[in-house]
């Protein structure tokens, strides 16, 4: 790539223009290609972004969620195999006594899900009739989901479903004895060096954080104020959202799991490989892994493999072009940020 001057005057304009803030993190190999900060953490306070700020990730934190069920399964804890609601002993639950581990991790469970994105439902909307900060502990979500009917049977679909890596963050407290957040900052941050993520509360306070928010705009478009997120989800991240983290701190996460330092080289191997081919609603082929999604062209070479977050004041995304061995990490404090970037990105990566 290699009109990195471009890309500061691009996302310097955005900045300039209220359409992203948050950072941008580029690297190939082991060097840094491209690196900068835009926008504001604060609003309030007009204090600006740095690549030393904390992110709310919203779903990327499924990476880690299924790094982790990786980790227990090469330790013989769990298994791609193993029943879920048997691992668990739910009772009286609407789930099918057949989805396993492999489902839940593939998004081929079935499951019905707290918020059914696809059907247009808002997850913003679940916290208006339920305080966002009587869901912290992992079990606290389990009423909004299991007793919603199936959407297929397990295995005979693909639909993608935050419910699913929740099942899959009691199954990690079952087998490893700990709590969820425990379990990945000792056996994932801390093996990553990724010494500045972590799950933060909102009612504490935090050094380094972005704040997120979003533009309220009047009909002509302009914007007129910004609204916080602060009740738009749970006050803490649970094993399908909400993790922390600096941008350097996530190139180093998928380091670490490329060099083999987190799992074994054969589940390494499968957590970098595509398992479920479907095909996406933007028109590409695409394959979930565990947790990561795979882009493929059509004589079946995956371009590119990513996992992606959004959420009210909320975007992010890390996408990695294995030809290339170039990583992109956006990351944002608007839930807008970061989709139009990575494209631009995207194009300029493909281009050079």
């Amino acid at each position: 790539m290699t009109d990195v001057g471009k890309l500061y005057d691009y996302f310097q304009k955005l900045a300039e223009k209220e359409i992203f803030s948050g950072v941008v993190y580029i690297t190939q190999g082991e060097s840094q290609v491209f690196a900068g900060a835009y926008g504001y953490a604060s609003r309030s306070w007009r204090i600006k972004n740095t690549l030393e700020m904390r992110f709310d990730t919203a779903s990327i934190t499924k990476l880690f969620t299924a790094v982790a069920v990786l980790q227990l399964i090469g330790q013989k804890l769990l298994s791609f195999d193993t029943r879920v609601i048997d691992f668990l002993s739910l009772k009286h639950t609407a789930i099918s006594r057949d989805v396993n581990v492999y489902h839940l991790l593939t998004h081929t469970s079935g499951i019905g899900d707290d918020a059914d994105e696809e059907r247009g439902e808002s997850y913003e909307d679940l916290w208006k009739a339920k305080p966002n900060y009587s869901v912290a502990q992992t079990v606290d979500f389990l009423p909004q989901f299991v007793h919603k009917p199936a959407n297929f049977p397990p295995g005979q679909g693909c639909r993608y479903c935050n419910c699913g890596y929740v099942l899959l963050g009691l199954l990690i407290e079952q087998a490893s004895g700990m709590e969820y957040r425990e379990y990945v900052r000792e056996n994932i941050f801390a093996k990553a060096k990724m010494l500045a993520s972590d799950f933060l509360h909102q009612a504490q306070v935090h050094e380094k954080v972005a704040e997120g928010s979003d533009p309220i705009r009047d009909r002509s478009g302009n914007i007129v104020g910004w609204k916080k997120n602060i009740y738009s989800f749970p006050p803490i991240g649970s094993p399908d959202s909400g993790a922390y983290v600096t941008a350097p701190d996530l190139d180093r996460f998928l380091r670490a799991v490329k060099r083999g330092e987190l799992l074994s080289p054969s589940l390494t191997e499968a957590f970098l490989a595509p398992q479920v081919h479907y095909r996406g609603m933007d028109g590409w082929d695409k394959e979930y892994g565990y947790g990561l999604w795979f882009y493929v062209d059509k004589a079946g070479q995956v371009v590119c493999y990513q996992k992606e977050g959004i959420n009210s004041g909320v975007s992010g995304v890390i996408r990695h072009f294995p030809k290339d061995d170039m990583t992109v990490i956006i990351l944002s404090n608007m839930e807008d940020g970061v989709w139009k970037p990575i494209w631009k990105v995207h194009q300029m990566i493909m281009a050079s």
